[in-house]
């Protein structure tokens, strides 16, 4: 009897192009709708949306080292496209691709440069704000396409009392498309379909009603009469720099807000995945995908969360998946482009209504207003702001929040006084508060210094060193920097100080455990022989440099020193001992 042949299973690693081919179709079903839905919120044509997920998402998938993440039009960033660019430039779509291209510039001087920590110095609190503002801006946005009147302009009170006064006059069987279309959508969440369904649903629905019963010919506007989607490949476009300088801080602005989503969404895959990525090259890849949005009719892009997620769930396998995403795209424009022409675009406002409702997250907001007044006035402060100001603008007071959240809460140099214990073994302590059974000498201070020294620390290390000195029977501090990085400019020039005040005062401060890039570094500042005897560079071996500067303190502090001082037990001790390491923990 013979054995039966072997299964084919799509999802086993032998066969990963199928699985890749699955998850492309999958992402592309639901990239059509929501590019054509994401580009008017940007004031752009809907092809614009379409095109905006094609090429970038092949350019992205090739350069990026995500696997999962899909690049293409987002909502959040359609929406600072629309306030900041479309509704003010005179030829939005010139000025759309030059916006592209200067962000893909800017995103790959980021990842060359290896500025990919820089995203995660914006709070997450901020990030929060801003897609919760905008999410509601989306929806007030959506309430003229739902009535078929005119929506005001201006921030989102005077847009919403504009609306007001037009629903006496909306058009009833585009308000009743638009809520079918968002109760067809959660109807099918409700009832636990495939994620995108709704979407697929809401649009092909559309158009066969559109078709069907001619809702044109009743008033129903369609995406053709906005501006009809060509049969066709994307247009080479050469983007206009004559008015670049203008867009520069849009440019700045969508280049933020498109880092801080690529990598929150790829981190937040790869934590699912275990996959290992390269942030520099994530924001390599997105430029690049941006600078192919310039060229081929696009807008700026980010990487989407839904795409993103729904790539991984189908079960891609590579980064191939998010390249035929793109290659579907280009085939979807060739072949069924025109009939996206007949998508209603009050089916269009009831997604996006959808949408918007679910880019305000109540549970996120809920954990942030429990949490620290910090978080919530971030939080609070980036959402007026995007309801008052440009959403360019908002997007800097909300860079400006977390900067200043993370200038009170960042400790840049941590300092411990080593003290000596019952073993008489030098150990750490916090600065003024002498654990027991730890003894210090009076006229002895050992201070341990860890971070970085750099201009924005010097003013903690001068605290730090006034504190180590309150007590004025001091007559020796000796700073141990063997765990420090770096040595500026203005941070020397804190040690240089504070040695000329001491000597000054009959004192001394001695510096140990520096290293050989330390000492060059304060040679080359002419500070070394400042320091002259009182220097006592890092040596092989545990302790070396401390146990010299130790006996160099002891000699200063003269004869007097008696028993109250136990750093002469300690000195007699490894006297005895014969030898440095005693187990002592810091190296």
């Amino acid at each position: 009897m013979t054995a039966p042949p072997p299964q084919f299973d799509p999802d086993t690693p032998s066969q990963p192009w199928l699985a890749d081919v699955r998850a492309a179709v999958a992402v592309t079903m639901i990239s059509v709708p929501q590019g054509v839905a994401y580009a008017p919120i940007a004031g752009l044509p809907p092809a614009m949306g379409l095109y905006a997920g094609a090429l970038p998402a092949i350019v992205g998938s090739l350069f990026r080292s995500s696997r999962h993440v899909v690049t293409g039009p987002t909502n959040a960033i359609s929406l600072l496209v629309g306030t900041s660019v479309a509704a003010q430039a005179p030829d939005p779509v010139s000025a759309a691709a030059t916006l592209a291209l200067l962000v893909g510039l800017f995103q790959v001087g980021a990842g060359v440069l290896r500025l990919g920590a820089v995203a995660d110095y914006i709070s997450s609190s901020v990030v929060l704000g801003y897609i919760t503002g905008a999410g509601v801006l989306i929806g007030v946005g959506q309430l003229a396409n739902v009535t078929r009147t005119s929506g005001g302009a201006g921030d989102i009170a005077t847009k919403l009392m504009a609306w007001a006064s037009t629903v006496p006059s909306a058009h009833p069987i585009s308000v009743g498309i638009a809520l079918g279309s968002a109760a067809l959508i959660l109807a099918l969440r409700w009832f636990g379909a495939p994620r995108g369904s709704g979407a697929i649903a809401t649009i092909g629905l559309g158009m066969a009603a559109a078709r069907l019963f001619s809702l044109d010919e009743h008033g129903v506007v369609l995406v053709r009469d906005l501006a009809a989607i060509p049969r066709g490949l994307p247009p080479l476009v050469i983007p206009d720099l004559s008015g670049a300088g203008g867009l520069i801080p849009v440019a700045v602005a969508a280049t933020v807000l498109s880092l801080v989503e690529s990598s929150s969404v790829a981190r937040s895959i790869s934590a699912r995945t275990g996959q290992r990525l390269d942030i520099g090259r994530e924001f390599i890849g997105q430029g690049l995908a941006n600078v192919a949005a310039a060229f081929s009719g696009g807008y700026p892009v980010s990487g989407s969360l839904s795409r993103s997620a729904l790539n991984e769930r189908v079960g891609a396998q590579s980064r191939a998946a998010g390249m035929l995403t793109g290659v579907f795209m280009l085939v979807v424009l060739v072949a069924l482009g025109p009939l996206v022409n007949w998508t209603p675009i009050p089916s269009l406002a009831g997604l996006l209504l959808v949408v918007a409702v679910d880019l305000v997250d109540v549970a996120k907001i809920r954990t942030v207003l429990r949490s620290g007044m910090g978080d919530v006035a971030a939080f609070a402060g980036t959402v007026i702001g995007t309801w008052t100001l440009p959403l360019d603008q908002a997007i800097y007071v909300g860079v400006g929040i977390s900067i200043v959240l993370f200038l009170q809460r960042a400790r840049l140099l941590v300092g411990r006084e080593l003290m000596i214990d019952t073993d008489l073994h030098l150990r750490e302590a916090e600065l003024d508060v002498p654990a027991d059974p730890l003894r210090r000498c009076d006229k002895i201070r050992i201070l341990h210094i860890e971070g970085p020294l750099f201009f924005g620390a010097a003013a903690e290390l001068d605290d730090l060193l006034r504190r180590a000195l309150a007590d004025p029977k001091i007559e020796v501090l000796i700073v141990r920097l063997k765990r420090a990085q770096g040595l500026d400019l203005t941070t020397a020039a804190v040690l240089a100080e504070t040695h000329e005040r001491m000597r000054e005062a009959g004192r001394t401060l001695l510096l140990v455990g520096l290293r050989p890039p330390m000492v060059e570094r304060l040679a080359q500042m002419g500070l070394a022989e400042t320091f002259g005897a009182d220097l006592f560079p890092t040596e092989p071996g545990w302790f070396v440099a401390m146990n010299c500067a130790i006996e160099r303190a002891l000699e200063l502090i003269g004869d007097g020193h008696g028993d109250r001082c136990p750093l002469v037990e300690y000195r007699d001790h490894r006297r005895e001992r014969g030898r440095v390491d005693f187990g002592n923990p810091l190296p």
